[in-house]
């Protein structure tokens, strides 16, 4: 059998390649959900509805035509069905051609330009919003399921991005095609829309991803927080990936939980604190810092099951390193755990707990020096040793061993 992948672009048959179009006249058998396959209902062509991959592969094999064409919306390389269909496909003449995806018809439609544009998919989905319109100037949001383009323009106010500029396109490619322009705050109230695409234009964004956020740049109050240098290097030695899972027990004010999400804006932090002052603080700072990819709660470590982490930070424990660290490992014997320590004490339970779970420590002393002006002379002023513990998985390395490390 030959198979014609193709895509069918924005709305009906307006946006169809010539390929495209050829490919369907020439094809005995149309596939494809059912508004791709409206406009075909008097071509006297076999039709079959879905959108499932295994169900059209079981169609494609058991059916007697020669010729077929599986009709994905968009374009064929952009979130759609193909990459799911294609290994399915063994043994076919298959061919793939593409289409107009929404986010480059709706940059068309704007005068956008889309080379720089960051795509983010939340059709049928549920994610963050916020921390990916916080560092590119251009963001596109496909949406289709439980967000709309109201609650996305209310995330938007909610953490403090209340003047980018908001293009939000309905029905793209349809005749009552609607697309509309303005700041969050226009369209709160805009009633849900299923076939919906929405761009986001932050001329303001972050061109560049924070390390060691200065203290000063958070929300402070008497709850203990881990200065810059030390969240610096904390952060980086979890060596957090864009798509990680992140335990912070102990968040404080919310300075690490902050540039742990900053680093995975396609995953999620799990935020814990037993203050819920600390609690209150950190989501002001996370607002303050558009990071709303994450779940903060008051308690002393995760009493209710949550996604197992692949990074954790410990903050603070409260006593119960032993019952974390279990729990942790519970979730996931894989996972990489840093904290800190800063009294000689600490630092010894923290070898004690993982050597009596089988974990080898990394442990890096921590000296800061600031200057101090006093006068017309510039004095050193010595912060607090503190030593950074890690407990990685084995066979993995941070580049940091047993040492003494002067900032």
């Amino acid at each position: 059998m030959t198979v014609t992948i193709a895509a069918t672009g924005m709305g009906g048959t307006a946006t169809l390649t010539c390929e495209a179009q050829e490919a369907i006249a020439a094809a005995e058998l149309l596939i494809g959900a059912g508004r791709m396959l409206e406009p075909y209902e008097t071509s006297g062509k076999a039709l079959f509805r879905s959108y499932d991959p295994a169900s059209i592969a079981e169609r494609l094999r058991s059916g007697s035509e020669q010729t077929a064409a599986v009709l994905m919306s968009g374009d064929t390389g952009f979130f759609s069905g193909t990459r799911k269909l294609l290994p399915l496909l063994t043994g076919m003449e298959v061919r793939v051609l593409p289409g107009i995806a929404s986010p480059v018809y709706l940059c068309a439609r704007t005068g956008r330009s889309w080379e720089r544009l960051h795509c983010v998919t939340l059709h049928g989905t549920e994610g963050s919003i916020a921390v990916h319109v916080r560092s590119h100037p251009l963001t596109c949001f496909l949406l289709g399921g439980r967000i709309s383009a109201a609650m996305l323009c209310r995330r938007l106010l909610d953490y403090s991005l209340p003047d980018t500029a908001v293009h939000i396109g309905m029905r793209l490619g349809c005749p009552d095609e609607q697309i509309l322009h303005g700041n969050p705050a226009d369209f709160t109230a805009l009633p849900p829309e299923k076939l919906c695409t929405v761009l986001v234009e932050n001329p303001a964004c972050c061109p560049y991803l924070p390390s060691g956020i200065p203290d000063s740049a958070f929300l402070r109050t008497t709850v203990p927080m881990t200065k810059s240098e030390v969240r610096c290097l904390a952060v980086s030695s979890l060596c957090i990936a864009p798509d990680d899972i992140v335990w912070d027990i102990g968040c404080g004010t919310g300075s690490v939980t902050t540039e742990l999400a900053l680093r995975c804006p396609d995953g999620h932090v799990y935020a814990i604190d037993r203050s819920a002052g600390a609690v209150r603080l950190t989501l002001e700072n996370l607002r303050r810092f558009s990071c709303d990819n994450v779940t903060v709660t008051e308690g002393t470590f995760p009493e209710t099951p949550l996604p197992p982490p692949g990074k954790v930070f410990l903050g603070g424990t409260g006593g119960s390193l032993r019952q974390i660290a279990e729990t942790v490992y519970a979730a996931n014997p894989a996972a990489h755990i840093v904290l800190t320590a800063v009294t000689l004490e600490t630092l010894a339970a923290a070898q004690t707990v993982f050597a009596a779970l089988g974990k080898a420590c990394t442990v890096t002393q921590i000296a800061v020096t600031r200057t101090k002006h006093v006068g017309s002379h510039t004095l050193l002023q010595a912060e607090n040793p503190v030593f950074l513990i890690s407990v990685q998985p084995a066979g993995e390395t941070s580049g940091t061993s047993m040492q003494t490390t002067e900032l």
